[in-house]
């Protein structure tokens, strides 16, 4: 029977292809203003019956989503290795489906839900502030690796029901060595959260709250931020 299975498995793969299963650490190091994963003790705590949120790719990529995150319920637990089954119906994943063996490790985790409500868990981790908010933003300091050389806030634009408030800022990439002002206004820009800024370079978060009406520059002799009439003395 456990050949029959082996075989059966093997020509799944063949056919509908395989998957992996992401590390989510080194996304979560390099997204810290918008991608959060769980305290460690919290992982540690896992048992049977919990849930795990795991982020899916296909192998070879799926023809829609570059990857699916989906909950898989714990089954056992061998240490940092965790066995489950599938929670989720994938949109685009014909080789997994509800109910799949799912193996993976505690550093896998992206989220978590507790499944045995008399076990006494470990306190949560203090909430993080999230910087959905948007703003605009040349493209140079997300695509580029320009730092922020000059920042301004104004009122934000109305927002449709649901979506995320406009904060009003409006940050602009280095332009030392720029001479020309009307190249800087024909620069690319992108309409995101403040997070995704502040993942690019977040030199500037002690200014998140600034009121409506602030405007700094960065003085590039100190490295730090300055009210713009006092960088203009």
């Amino acid at each position: 029977m456990n050949t029959l299975r082996s075989k059966l498995s093997w020509w799944q793969r063949r056919l509908f292809g395989s998957y992996r299963i992401t590390d989510p650490r080194p996304i979560a190091e390099a997204a810290p203003y918008t991608f959060f994963l769980p305290n460690e003790n919290e992982v540690l705590a896992l048992m049977p019956g919990d849930l795990v949120k795991l982020i899916f790719q296909s192998v070879p990529a799926s023809a829609e989503f570059a990857a699916e995150r989906m909950w898989v319920k714990i089954t056992h637990v061998d240490g940092e290795k965790l066995t489950g089954r599938l929670d989720n119906a994938p949109l685009d994943m014909p080789q997994l489906r509800p109910g799949s063996v799912i193996r993976c490790r505690r550093g896998d985790v992206i989220d978590l839900r507790w499944g045995n409500a008399h076990v006494v868990r470990p306190p949560s981790a203090p909430v993080r502030r999230l910087y959905d908010d948007r703003c605009l933003v040349d493209s140079c300091v997300l695509r580029d690796g320009l730092a922020v050389h000059y920042l301004y806030r104004e009122a934000g634009l109305p927002n449709e029901q649901g979506e995320p408030a406009d904060s009003g800022w409006r940050i602009r990439g280095d332009f030392r060595g720029v001479a020309d002002e009307n190249a800087i206004d024909a620069r690319a820009t992108e309409w995101t959260s403040i997070g995704s800024v502040l993942n690019a370079d977040d030199s500037w978060i002690d200014l998140v709250d600034a009121p409506i009406g602030s405007a700094y520059v960065r003085n590039w002799r100190n490295n730090r931020f300055e009210p713009e009439s006092a960088a203009a003395d």
